[in-house]
């Protein structure tokens, strides 16, 4: 309304209309905020597909990949399904008052209750899922007796593309020995305390421009821990606006007024990862409100559009099948597993106003977590991330890899978890955040597969010893202390190729 009312004013003259918008949008600040918008939607959407192309091939271009995902949906609606019918418990039902009122005066302190939650049981945990993706084949590949992929020794059997170590080192270039990185001590070309300085002094600069692009290409040199919220905020477009508090809150009171069935896969979880961790049993509130929150949100269901999987639906009782009387289930479409709550933990560190923490998860779980426990051929898929896994420690350390399969210790038997939560709760948080800081930077998720392969590097003359997949998992069963930077430039830029 403001536009037409000032585009009758006499000083408004049409054949200057273009540039005088363009001098409002600049002086007004919303170029820039335009721009950051633009730039997010280029990072989340897929490029275009071709116009021939039918729709599911923007969530997933290879049939066996989309039946297998399929198929998989099927195997955790039944899992939760057959719960409700053991435990007697509906998917969803209304809190009576008394409950509503009691949720809402703990809200704040929800790790002091205890329900009992001995019946429920995580509706998967990631073993489960690395059993289904090694079962994965695609059909139209001709398993003869001729060499050829099948070299591949690995458990995932499926033919994707993943990038070798020349390609991997292009595209992580600012990764590269001689370029100054925040988490690494001893830079011999640079004193560690001047890049730092130099650096805190440009991230200021990057945060005064409020320019996204620049923010993604800054982080990847790591984030100053004084500037690191604020980076990644501006990277994944959150600005913690009054109408993003509002939203949160009435994701709130919707929380407030209905019990879902996940509430409790929900607490069961945090209870068992988070709780017990010494870095993260503090949030523990936290987490309930944002996962809970979460579970609701049903702005989340658009990342389907681009993601290989589908919201499941549950059906009003005595219409099933019938789908003028189907919803969504949970309203956000995502069913939470044995772990799930490790990908907000680390974000609580940076944010403690619990809207912003929330639009910071949602934004990272839409934009990468997704992918982690979703069956597709996309490079950041965890199919592509297994298998880039599995081929760098084939092709650079070959003797390492056939002794731990011929031991029946697959390598990626254990590094699967790590890969599927993103490293949370095995790494020390400091590193976590820098590992992290190169997701956002890149929008790749390509560098847990990199790192998980340089963490077997690192400890390869250990692992040379074992002989049993219990004792490779003992070698392997603390990186708390691991630096991870040091590891990755040394993994990519000074292994012989």
């Amino acid at each position: 309304m403001k536009i037409d009312v000032s585009l009758h004013k006499p000083e408004i003259k049409l054949e200057s209309l273009k540039e005088d918008i363009k001098d409002f949008l600049k002086t007004s600040g919303w170029e820039k905020k335009l721009q950051n918008a633009v730039y997010s939607q280029l990072n989340v959407f897929p490029s275009p597909c071709h116009p021939a192309a039918p729709p599911e091939h923007m969530k997933e271009p290879l049939a066996y990949m989309r039946k297998a995902q399929g198929s998989w949906e099927k195997r955790i609606l039944k899992s939760l399904n057959s719960m409700c019918t053991e435990l007697g418990v509906p998917l969803a039902q209304k809190r009576s008052a008394s409950e509503q009122k009691e949720l809402l005066n703990k809200w704040n302190e929800m790790g002091t209750d205890e329900p009992d939650l001995s019946l429920f049981r995580p509706v998967y945990a990631p073993k489960d899922f690395l059993e289904v993706l090694m079962n994965l084949r695609n059909p139209n590949y001709e398993n003869g007796d001729q060499p050829s992929f099948r070299n591949h020794l690995g458990l995932i059997q499926v033919p994707l593309k993943v990038k070798d170590i020349p390609e991997l080192k292009e595209d992580f270039t600012e990764l590269g020995l001689n370029i100054g990185q925040l988490g690494i001590d001893d830079s011999a070309q640079v004193p560690p305390e001047f890049f730092e300085n130099e650096h805190v002094r440009v991230g200021q600069k990057v945060l005064a421009e409020q320019d996204s692009a620049a923010a993604q290409q800054y982080v990847r040199q790591g984030c100053p821990t004084a500037l690191r919220a604020d980076l990644w905020a501006l990277i994944l477009n959150i600005s913690n606006q009054p109408e993003d508090i509002l939203y949160y809150e009435q994701l709130k009171s919707n929380v407030i007024q209905h019990d879902l069935l996940v509430d409790s896969l929900i607490y069961k979880d945090v209870k068992l990862t988070a709780s017990n961790d010494d870095y993260y049993f503090v949030f523990e509130d936290y987490l309930y409100q944002v996962l809970l929150c979460f579970s609701r949100d049903t702005s989340v269901l658009e990342h389907f559009t681009y993601s290989s999987a589908t919201p499941p639906k549950s059906y009003i009782r005595g219409k099933l099948g019938m789908e003028e009387y189907a919803v969504f289930y949970p309203p956000n479409g995502v069913i939470p597993f044995h772990g799930f709550s490790m990908y907000v933990a680390p974000l609580c560190f940076l944010y403690h106003e619990p809207s912003k923490l929330y639009q910071i998860f949602r934004e990272m779980y839409v934009r990468f977590f997704f992918r982690l426990h979703s069956i597709s051929s996309h490079p950041s898929g965890i199919v592509s991330l297994c298998l880039l896994f599995e081929t760098l420690l084939q092709t650079h350390l070959p003797q390492l890899f056939y002794h731990l399969r011929e031991i029946g210790a697959q390598p990626l038997r254990i590094s699967f978890k790590w890969m599927v939560r993103a490293f949370s709760g095995y790494l020390a948080t400091d590193q976590l955040l820098l590992l992290w800081d190169r997701i956002l930077g890149y929008n790749s998720l390509e560098i847990l597969a990199v790192l998980a392969a340089a963490v077997f590097a690192f400890r390869a003359v250990n692992l040379m010893e074992v002989t049993s997949l219990a004792a490779a998992e003992a070698v392997l069963a603390d990186l708390s202390t691991l630096k991870v930077m040091p590891l990755l430039q040394i993994f990519l830029f000074a292994t012989v190729t």
